[in-house]
């Protein structure tokens, strides 16, 4: 069995849902510090004026868990972005496969990033076709504070003996430690996949909404490079 983590991001890319895809068990890791001007809170899309920044406000104090930030709901946010993506997508051949995701999105007043972040990439697993079981880290009990030990301990809580980390792990984790604790450390090499979008060349590296508004129920293969 593979366990992946990673902490919750505002609509995230296509990587990302690869990496729950090719997991057995996913965890939102809610409860570690908050990092800004990253991805926790914010994600890009292609409009026709290039790259452009979907931000949710939030109201963060160092050194707050990624669970204890509070989104600041006297900015319009939602209103902004909505009409931000109704400008960019509205003739995309899949509008409407996102409709309703957005509804839920842009109505209630989420108090905590964590909590918007955690619905939306639950959600977007679902519309893509994916099935892996996604658990929150914060109800899950209490790990170690380090965090190669913190990811030893998540894939032991779930009887698994695999980890599977980002390619950039290689650089910071302490290998040695998942040896000798009996984990097998494998990393995800994603490819990322050209396909058509609006507004001439490709540009990588978007919102996965952005895969979705253009190929809707195929999008899951083009993630995954079959397409």
């Amino acid at each position: 069995m593979i366990v992946a983590v990673h902490q919750p991001q505002y609509l995230p890319w296509l990587g990302y849902f690869d990496k729950i895809d090719r997991a057995d068990i996913f965890v939102l890791l809610d409860n570690v510090q908050f990092k800004k001007n990253e991805w926790q809170n914010r994600n890009r899309i292609k409009t026709a004026n290039g790259r452009q920044w979907l931000t949710v406000p939030v109201m963060y104090k160092h050194p707050q868990l990624i669970n204890e930030v509070e989104i600041n709901n006297k900015d319009k946010w939602q209103h902004r972005q909505r009409q931000t993506i109704i400008s960019n997508y509205k003739k995309a051949h899949f509008w409407p496969f996102l409709e309703g995701f957005f509804e839920e999105i842009f109505s209630p007043e989420w108090q905590y990033i964590s909590q918007l972040n955690i619905q939306a990439v639950k959600k977007l697993a679902k519309l893509l076709g994916i099935t892996t079981p996604i658990h929150v880290a914060s109800e899950l009990g209490e790990f170690s504070e380090d965090p190669d030990e913190r990811l030893i301990a998540l894939t032991r809580h779930f009887d698994a003996h695999t980890y599977l980390a980002g390619i950039g792990g290689k650089g910071y984790m302490d290998l040695k430690k998942y040896t000798q604790s009996g984990i097998e450390l494998i990393f995800q090499e994603y490819k990322h996949p050209v396909y058509n979008q609006l507004f001439g060349a490709f540009e990588p590296f978007m919102s996965v909404i952005d895969l979705i508004y253009n190929h809707g129920e195929k999008s899951l293969e083009i993630l995954k490079g079959r397409l």
